[in-house]
């Protein structure tokens, strides 16, 4: 399984940018997707989770209302869109994937297995 993430960027407070991964090595459709982030010095954080359908999606409290992320099956795709860009957003952005179709716990970064290598989101006041 491979993830690769990209759209990351340079921008300033209050903008917005969208992040994808694209998934390959096994069908996308058949598991859930999360974004996951690193500010510096500090461990790995949820930002955001969407199962299999796209029906269900969960956010961590510091990025709801501004963050979105959806998913294309047909594209093998997982997008994270954020708006409202703070420089407390900067950090490096991952893409996971569980295991099996789902983890145990959508917001847990021990239950996902695979992971994408990483973009870089700077947010500059």
């Amino acid at each position: 399984v491979q993830l690769q993430a990209s759209g990351g960027g340079l921008v300033q407070a209050g903008d917005s940018l969208r992040l994808s991964c694209a998934a390959s090595g096994r069908a996308f459709v058949n598991y859930a997707m999360g974004w996951f982030r690193q500010p510096p010095g500090k461990e790995r954080e949820f930002v955001a989770a969407i199962s299999r359908s796209g029906i269900s999606t969960y956010y961590a409290d510091s990025v709801k209302g501004r963050f979105t992320i959806s998913r294309d099956n047909a594209k093998n795709t997982v997008f994270l869109q954020m708006n409202s860009l703070k420089p407390e957003d900067t950090t490096v952005y991952y893409c996971a994937s569980p295991q099996y179709y789902r983890p145990s716990s959508y917001s847990s970064t021990g239950d996902y297995t695979y992971w994408g290598q990483g973009t870089l989101v700077t947010v500059s006041s």
